[in-house]
């Protein structure tokens, strides 16, 4: 890519544009440009660039705003110059389109990728959100969609990961129990300020967790900041139901601030 290039797309990113970029990747006989050709796409329509103008950079413009509409990110064409475009030269392009998504200021990491998890993560990535999730058991996050508003990490030692994540993320830790949640939350609460630190469980279990968490020295006005039970007080213990009320909560918390 040529500077120009770049350079514009770093300010499409920096003033949280979504656009696609647009690459001519192959060539057979006769074409208005060459390999390597680009234009930038956003819905407003030619941004940036060429692929020869005329009728294939009008149908490739209106390919690329359909695409900005789309979940897809990616697509290939091979169109025929004559027949698919009708343009006068014989050529047959190649072009590849790929969606470019602003980056989310809202940022979640979920620790666990179990039964609640599951239904949870399916949930956050139909938001506006960067979610990531983090677990030891390889089997269970390859249960998790693949998507690109998720990051899946697996680690034995999940708390490390919380110096990893940036300082706004919120926290859900849904683990396979206490002992996986405990050190977790501890670290979570004592070297970081996170806007959101929630854990799931029972009332009982709630009592348990702050207490331990006063035992290992966290104070009262930091144990008062974790939301555990997660969730708003709705629905029942199915895990898509949990998944729901989490949800609700995290973007209540979302948009108090």
């Amino acid at each position: 890519m040529n500077e120009d290039l770049l350079a514009q797309i770093s300010k499409l990113k920096e003033n949280a544009s979504s656009f696609v970029i647009v690459t001519m990747v192959s060539v057979r006989g006769s074409a208005p440009q060459e390999i390597g050709a680009r234009i930038i796409v956003n819905e407003s329509g030619l941004n940036f660039g060429t692929i020869g103008g005329g009728k294939i950079e009008a149908k490739a413009i209106r390919v690329a705003q359909e695409l900005l509409l789309k979940e897809d990110i990616h697509q290939f064409v091979e169109w025929n110059l004559q027949t698919d475009v009708g343009m006068t030269c014989g050529g047959v392009v190649g072009l590849f389109f790929e969606k470019i998504l602003p980056i989310s200021n809202w940022k979640i990491a979920v620790f666990g990728a179990g039964h609640v998890s599951q239904e949870l993560i399916r949930l956050l990535i139909k938001l506006d959100c960067e979610v990531t999730c983090i677990d030891p058991r390889a089997e269970w996050l390859a249960k998790l969609p693949e998507h690109f508003r998720l990051k899946k990490i697996q680690l034995d030692d999940m708390k490390s990961a919380l110096s990893t994540l940036s300082p706004k993320t919120f926290i859900v830790s849904v683990t396979m129990g206490h002992a996986f949640d405990l050190p977790i939350l501890l670290l979570a609460l004592s070297d970081f300020n996170f806007p959101y630190v929630g854990a799931i469980g029972s009332e009982s279990k709630a009592r348990v967790i702050k207490n331990d968490l006063k035992k290992n020295g966290i104070n009262e006005n930091l144990i008062s900041k974790l939301h555990c039970p997660i969730g708003e007080p709705v629905g029942n213990n199915h895990p898509v139901e949990i998944a729901i009320s989490i949800v609700a909560q995290l973007l209540k918390v979302r948009d108090s601030f």
